[in-house]
């Protein structure tokens, strides 16, 4: 905490982002946060994170907003099956937030439950109640252990929440997504689904196991997480694809997935692209957009971490990362703007000083 507090020299009047191992007894560390951060603190548990050291494992990252030109407001979401009717709320105090500012414009940046389920509902009641806002997000996760996500509220970690924190700034920003997947003319028509659960039961009639295991000519006994992180589904939306990753096969037949999924629609087998050349392709657009970039405060799904470091080349995308001034954390799960996704990076670039 010590070496956090100095990194980022804190006020009363900033806002700090903090993202950290689940590790930690989060009771204490809850008490040296409040104690020894001024100002307001949010964040949640993660699964490692990111920043000028490039990919970290464990430990805690922290990103403070100190600028004039930035006000943030946060709003909490709890329990999330209220989402709906707190949208609605948010959206109201939302409309009173220009405070800087005709040439002020807002953005959201969303934190949320990694293993609530009910990532996508949070994130459409968000994005449908505060209308033309942009919106970016990740899902808190564990280490990959699987049992319980936080969110830092207040001065203690929380779950079945959301956090919701709205920028206000006079600084020009670009939010963004990219992904090193693109679709296939492998096609699946989910015939049977249960939403709630995540779960496909049938692909064009079939079991789903075995309907994606022929279409990816891999024999059902060997899908594994590498077979599924290499080819995840792909949902079209208008004229981009999202990706939909598998979790796992299960003894049913069913296979489950870390988004939810509805019968009747049709997803494309996704083959993998030059991993580096889509982070530097976007970085460029976004620093064309904004000017010299301060900070990009990003959330990267962990599925892409893993697969850099089976590559080999986590620590060349982690360095391209930091020399690009990004700083975040790695998640169960991304969102942009209405929608929920996996294995995406998705972004706010900040122009100007912060």
């Amino acid at each position: 905490m010590a070496e956090i507090a100095a990194g980022i020299s804190a006020t009363p009047e900033s806002t700090t982002f903090v993202f950290c191992s689940p590790s930690y007894d989060l009771e204490v560390l809850s008490k040296a946060l409040v104690a020894r951060i001024p100002g307001r603190v949010l964040g949640c548990t993660s699964s490692g994170q990111f920043g000028p050291g490039g990919f970290q494992l464990g430990g805690m990252t922290a990103l403070s907003f100190q600028d004039p030109r930035i006000k943030i407001t946060p709003f909490l979401m709890k329990p999330l099956a209220d989402c709906r009717q707190r949208a609605a709320e948010v959206a109201q105090q939302v409309q009173n937030l220009k405070t800087l500012g005709p040439s002020a414009h807002l953005f959201g940046f969303l934190l949320v439950d990694g293993l609530s389920r009910m990532e996508e509902r949070v994130t459409s009641a968000f994005y449908q109640a505060l209308g033309n806002v942009p919106l970016i997000g990740g899902s808190a996760g564990d280490d990959l252990a699987f049992q319980e996500t936080r969110l830092f509220w207040d001065g203690e970690f929380v779950t079945d929440a959301a956090v919701l924190s709205i920028f206000e700034t006079t600084l020009p920003f670009k939010t963004f997504r990219f992904q090193h997947f693109a679709p296939s003319m492998k096609r699946l028509v989910v015939t049977s689904a249960t939403p709630d659960q995540r779960t496909i039961q049938e692909f064009d009639g079939l079991p789903a196991v075995e309907a994606y295991a022929e279409k990816v000519g891999c024999a059902v006994a060997d899908l594994n997480g590498r077979v599924f992180s290499r080819n995840p589904l792909m949902l079209r939306i208008g004229d981009d694809y999202f990706v939909r990753s598998i979790q796992k096969a299960n003894s049913d037949g069913s296979l489950s997935l870390f988004c939810a999924i509805e019968e009747g629609l049709v997803l494309s087998i996704g083959f993998p692209v030059d991993s580096l050349g889509t982070m530097l392709e976007a970085f460029d657009d976004a620093s064309r957009a904004v000017g010299p970039t301060s900070v990009i405060l990003g959330c990267d799904c962990i599925l892409r971490r893993l697969q850099f470091e089976d590559e080999g080349v986590r620590d060349v995308i982690g360095k391209f990362m930091a020399d690009n001034q990004v700083c975040g954390f790695s998640t169960y799960g991304e969102q942009y703007n209405g929608v929920h996704v996996n294995q995406t990076f998705t972004g706010i670039a900040l122009g100007g000083g912060t």
